[in-house]
Parts: structure tokens; sequence; C-alpha cells
């Protein structure tokens, strides 16, 4: 199949029906070619380009094989870790993380995100205040899955002035491990939109026969799970923006 003929998958999605399509992609399509590794991560990670017979796109490729033993994480975690990320910010309805596989590849069993096309000199730092709350459900979003590592570079802007989150391999700790840059709205009041949402994944992880809990119960352990329940419970709560509560509580480097 000569991927040059096909065009590109339309990048970012834009509604469930573009999400979907690029599920079915990951997940089916032919591995078509590995355009690099990206030497900045610290876990071997490649670009790869993936084709069906209708479209081709590229999609950041992290293999089980080549993640970096921590010695608070279980090893070989961390692409289901990936995964889960996915299924959460669906499950709230923020579409934070972009479409996410877990298959195998050409190093064996790892993650397949979506690459969303964006300008790579933009960041967290870069950002105003038209973009607060979209910030504020990242932020959210990363005290449910105890984000280790949300650096200033983890978040991306697309072309529509989207905001996206990526590198979710170090979350959902039994520990509180929360490590952030977004630490903007302490205190402040939740939203009751972003409350309803949290209320949604409280109520289907506390069901253990829910399709939520399942998938989650596919990366994580019960334990784990258990944790992430315990954390929508306290938001719900508090029903404000948590502050710190140990340390360390920012990443570095921050970008």
């Amino acid at each position: 199949m000569d991927t040059n003929t096909l065009p590109p998958l339309p990048n970012p999605p834009t509604d469930d029906t573009a999400v979907q399509r690029a599920i079915t992609l990951l997940t089916d399509g032919k591995l078509a070619e590995t355009k690099g590794r990206l030497r900045w991560s610290s876990n071997y990670t490649f670009l790869v380009s993936i084709c069906d017979s209708e479209y081709q796109t590229v999609a950041v490729y992290k293999p089980q094989k080549g993640e970096r033993p921590l010695w608070d994480f279980p090893d070989g975690t961390l692409c289901y870790r990936e995964q889960t990320a996915y299924w959460l910010s669906e499950a709230l309805g923020w579409r934070i993380v972009p479409p996410t596989v877990l298959r195998e590849g050409e190093h064996g069993l790892g993650s397949f995100q979506l690459f969303i096309e964006h300008d790579p000199e933009v960041n967290y730092f870069s950002l105003d205040d038209s973009y607060r709350d979209q910030l504020k459900k990242i932020a959210i979003f990363d005290f449910i899955a105890n984000n280790a590592d949300r650096k200033g570079g983890h978040i991306l802007v697309d072309k529509h002035d989207k905001l996206w989150g990526i590198d979710h391999g170090i979350c959902y700790h039994r520990a509180p491990k929360l490590r952030t840059v977004i630490w903007d709205f302490i205190n402040e009041p939740i939203e009751d939109n972003i409350l309803s949402a949290v209320a949604g994944i409280h109520t289907r992880l506390s069901d253990i026969e829910s399709p939520l809990y399942q998938q989650f119960r596919t990366g994580l352990d019960e334990r784990e799970v258990d944790m992430c329940l315990k954390r929508t419970q306290t938001l719900l709560q508090l029903k404000k923006f948590p502050e710190p509560r140990h340390g360390p509580n920012y990443p570095w480097p921050p970008v």
C-alpha cells in the first residue's frame, strides 16, 4: 500500500465520529513506518505512521519493553496507565487525552496515541487567561488520575485553540503523587458542571460491574482503582480546587 497516496486523518479530531475513526485506525491500521525516536523522552518513544485503506496518520508509540524501571511504579505498567488516562478523559467528557490504544508494535506491546498537530514552541507557560476553563478541567483530571508529572510541555494547543494533555505513564499511584505546574486555582470553588462530571466518575467506579470499572481494572490493580475513587470523593466533598498536601508537588524540569 502506497501511503503517500492516502489523505491524512483529520487532525485534531473534533467530534465523536472523528475520535472513533482515530481509535479504529490506531487499533486496526497497518504500521507503515517508524519515523524515528523521540530523543528527549525518558522512555523509549517512537513516532510511527499508521494507515488503512482510507487514511494515514502519525502516532506516538511507547513500547512496554522500553519503559525505564521506576522504584515506585510496577515494571511494565506505564503503557497501561497511558490507556487508562484516555479512558478517564473520555468518561469525564472532556477529551483531554488524545485517542490512545494498546496494541502490538515493532517493539512489542505498547500504547499508541494519536499525534496532535501543534506548535512545539507553545506550552502551558505560553497560555493566557482565555484558557482558564480548559486548564481547570486538566487540573481536576490530574488530581483524579494522581498525575505525577504534569510538565508545561505536556500541554499542547491545537489549531482550534483546544488544549490536549499528553504523557500519562506515571499516573494512578496508590500514594499521593500529584506533581503539576497547574496550581493556579487553589481553593477556588469548582464549577457545578465540573463537579457533575466528577460525580459521574464516582458513581461508575463505585460499581465493580460497570464498564468503566472493568476498563480501569485491565490496567490498574484493585487498590489503585479504589484510591482513584477516593480522590473523586475528596473533590465532591471539598468542592474547591485542592492545595498541595505533600511534597514535592512541582515537576522538574517544569517543561
